[in-house]
């Protein structure tokens, strides 16, 4: 197995909408799935197209009620090239009889690449080659070649090359009542022989984006001249030519794209910017070389290499190229947040999730660049979540559960379950707990990068007045002298309400209210970095009086948190008192039961009758903080909590949970890394092949699940190697498995570049040699520093440092109460 590659080499119609998801290229800017470029939407294919942050709202009648949903929408496909030898049909893999088939996605240069040997009715063979590529440098770029091989026949040759933007959404079955046409037709036309334009807009938001082409054919590596017919029609536009096939002789045809929007920063027109972009961009082969070098430089720095173990590296660096196409720095002045499922597809309507918090621990530690522009997607929507707030009668900010364009609210009022056929209520908006992640997220950037201007300028607004909302959703109990927080969701999403009532929400969910304790301490600590200055200003602009932060204070000593039985932290208050669910019976009756809402509401039951869980919810504690960290929270709260009950907390939920998200065997390998190395490998390796080989039944070809694919890299990079950042101080407690014989990775923690090469018996850590000024480090409760140009081994056995360069260490104690981003 070549472990940068994602190899196919076979033709299957039931799995290739998988594969289209799955070989997505993209650029950060735009995107476009691994469909064949023959290929137009049908049951088979689905040839999407989407821009990064490319929305459009649409109003549909459902159930008796006007539903308006905005959605990432299908843009104009530019791969439609079609071609048919003299007399024969269009080619279509469903018409021929396949000879050869391969289909190869090369991670390492950012390729998809096809070859196919077909034969036809009329016994005629022929070999198709393609390469395609979205330009990693050029944003707005990307090419297809096309090589036919006539084997055993000679003859004219149809191409037909297009752009079409009469494509609307239907990538995703249930969102098919929904209105879908987000296209309308401006302009197109040729602006010279070779190249043709096409220019639509977004029917509401009111988005021009421009696709322009250029095509040559070659012979024997010679550009040949070729007429061409332009056909037009509303949305759609293409030139039509003859080529001369000769047996066994290749012809090529090389479709040079680029893709602008009204929305793009130095540009005149879209149509006039991306006519004028295909007219002056290289041949294929000139866009490869530099696209290449564009993915080389980011290997170098985002790889993690594994020793020994072929398929699992291939599918971590399906995971990381992923990440790096969905976000890259052709992302940093889009404006835009990262979305749950890539822009690879129209599930979750290409919203903005939690997933942040799954996804930005791999980008601070190789571009913390990115991860400012994604905080600054939330910052710049930092007013439209205050006024969220206000219509809560809440203070500070609100941020929405599923965020879009402007970062209101785009959780849908209604949701279909493809089971029941029916169209029921959705409150998952009740879900302030991503709140909480934007926080942590915040704080965790400042924490790796020690960026201290974004974080003043930024971040540390966004704290407070995210701080200010969650206390304002407390209520106070006098007869327990408690506060709680009440009708929310946790993240099991499962249950939205008590059996019993009719409003939705539960009380004291242990996730939010710890959280919540988490953004109060971290909101003081925020006060305490700040200059004297800064934190005047601040606290005068956001009216921030001394007293609000002496409430969040109490607040953080008196926190409700519910437990049962013996140390058992209760999801939610009430949760001991639903019923135990029949898990064997249900299994044994429906094969898949990872959806168990659906169906049991399609039996006319609800999930909320029982203890049952989607996903990890209360063991999301134990996968955000450390045993020591979660004993502190809890004890600042009153609570005795002895980290001794984790293993039994653990064990009591994973037997409780259907695991119906990608994100659940993430969270439940994490907190069993340090008691069940084994379970957790296992679990490991099987969130690792979550998307690839479409665990679910069917929900990866909407889109890759972007959260679950950087939790299994953020394992291998944190987890497994016990890496904490605490005050300016690295930490590492490495627990690696036995499946794991080595891994290697680059890290950059506060300005400085590490190499790191980890084995189960030892760890090494170098510091770069042009690196300004040593590090902190911690291994098993003593400190060294590590100098520019220096690196520590350890014996994990024995925790004995070994400096592979002679020299003095300086050892002390560490100390893990250190205030975060504050003072000893």
């Amino acid at each position: 197995m070549d472990n940068w590659k994602l190899i196919y080499e076979d033709f299957h119609p039931s799995k290739e909408s998988l594969r289209e998801a799955l070989c997505t290229l993209g650029n950060g800017y735009f995107a476009t799935r691994g469909a064949a470029s023959e290929s137009e939407a049908d049951e088979i294919h689905y040839p999407g197209t989407y821009l990064a942050g490319g929305y459009n709202r649409l109003k549909t009648d459902i159930a008796g009620r006007v539903v308006e949903n905005e959605d990432l929408v299908n843009m104009p496909n530019w791969l439609l090239t079609k071609f048919r030898p003299e007399g024969g049909e269009w080619f279509n893999l469903m018409s021929v009889d396949i000879l050869f088939y391969r289909q190869e996605l090369n991670m390492k240069e950012g390729i998809l690449s096809r070859k196919v040997r077909f034969r036809d009715k009329q016994n005629r063979e022929t070999t198709l080659i393609q390469r395609r590529l979205l330009h990693m440098d050029n944003m707005h770029l990307a090419a297809l070649e096309t090589t036919i091989i006539p084997e055993n026949w000679s003859g004219s040759i149809q191409i037909h090359s297009a752009l079409d933007g009469t494509v609307i959404n239907a990538g995703v079955e249930r969102y098919k009542q929904l209105n879908s046409k987000h296209l309308e037709p401006i302009k197109a036309g040729a602006v010279n022989e070779n190249v043709i334009y096409l220019l639509v807009e977004t029917n509401s938001s009111f988005l021009r984006v421009a696709e322009a082409a250029r095509n040559h054919v070659y012979s024997e590596d010679k550009q040949i001249k070729i007429e061409r017919k332009v056909i037009e029609q509303p949305g759609y536009i293409a030139q039509e030519f003859f080529i001369d096939g000769v047996q066994r002789k290749p012809v090529k045809i090389e479709k040079i794209v680029s893709f602008y929007t009204s929305r793009d920063p130095a540009i005149s027109e879209p149509s006039l910017d991306a006519s004028e972009a295909v007219r002056h961009a290289g041949n294929f082969d000139k866009l490869l070389q530099s696209h290449i070098l564009q993915w080389d430089h980011l290997w170098k720095r985002c790889d993690i290499q594994l020793h020994d173990n072929d398929r699992t590296q291939m599918i971590l660096r399906l995971h990381i190229f992923h990440l790096l196409q969905t976000v890259s720095r052709n992302s940093i002045d889009l404006d835009i947040g990262v979305p749950a499922r890539g822009w690879h597809g129209e599930a979750y309507r290409g919203h903005i999730f939690w997933d942040e918090l799954f996804i930005f621990p791999y980008l601070n530690l190789r571009i913390p660049v990115v991860t400012k522009s994604l905080l600054l997607y939330r910052y710049r929507r930092l007013n439209r979540s205050r006024l969220a707030a206000q219509e809560e009668g809440l203070k500070g900010a609100l941020y929405p559960w599923q965020s879009g364009s402007n970062g209101r609210e785009e959780t849908q009022h209604l949701h279909l379950n493809p089971k029941s056929g029916r169209w029921l209520p959705d409150h998952t908006h009740l879900q302030r707990h991503v709140n909480a992640a934007i926080a942590y997220n915040v704080w965790q950037y400042f924490k790796t990068t020690g960026d201290l201007e974004f974080f003043s300028t930024y971040g540390a607004e966004m704290i407070l007045e995210i701080a200010r909302c969650l206390a304002s959703l407390t209520t106070y109990n006098k007869e327990l002298d408690r506060y709680e927080i009440l009708g929310v969701m946790g993240p099991d999403e499962y249950h939205d309400r008590y059996p019993e009532s009719e409003e939705p929400g539960l009380n004291n969910n242990a996730y939010t209210n710890v959280m919540t304790v988490y953004v109060l301490r971290t909101a003081v600590k925020t006060l305490g970095a700040l200059s004297p200055k800064r934190r005047h200003d601040l606290q005068e602009m956001l009216g921030l009086e001394q007293s609000e932060v002496d409430l969040w204070e109490e607040m953080i000593g008196k926190m409700r948190l519910v437990f049962h039985g013996n140390g058992i932290i209760s999801q939610f208050e009430g949760y001991d008192q639903l019923m135990e669910f029949d898990w064997e019976g249900y299994e044994k009756k429906y094969g898949d039961i990872q959806r168990l809402d659906r169906i049991l509401e399609a039996e006319g039951d609800s999930v909320n009758r029982y203890k049952a869980s989607k996903q990890a919810d209360v063991l999301m504690l134990f996968y955000l903080f450390s045993a020591e960290e979660l004993h502190e929270f809890l004890k600042e709260m009153g609570y005795d909590f002895d980290p001794q009950s984790i293993p039994k907390n653990i064990e009591y939920y994973q037997k409780r949970s259907s695991n119906g998200s990608t994100l659940s065997n993430i969270v439940h390998s994490w907190v069993l890394a340090r008691s069940d190395r084994p379970r957790s490998w296992e679990l490991f390796c099987k969130a690792l092949e979550s998307d690839v080989s479409d665990i679910q039944g069917g929900t990866t070809h909407e889109g890759i699940h972007l959260g679950a694919m950087a939790g299994t890299v953020d394992i291998l990079q944190r987890c497994y190697t016990g890496l904490e950042l605490h005050d300016d101080i690295l930490f590492v407690n490495p627990s690696i498995p036995r499946g794991l014989p080595q891994l290697f990775m680059r890290i950059k923690y506060r300005g400085n570049w590490f190499d790191i090469t980890a084995t189960p018996q030892t760890m090494t850590i170098a510091s770069d040699k042009g690196e300004l000024h040593s590090t902190k480090l911690s291994f098993q409760n003593k400190i060294y520093e590590l100098e520019p140009g220096e690196s520590l081994t350890f014996d994990v056995g024995q925790g004995l440092p070994r400096a592979h360069k002679p020299r003095k260490v300086q050892a002390r104690r560490a100390g893990r109460n250190i205030p975060e981003g504050g003072k000893k």
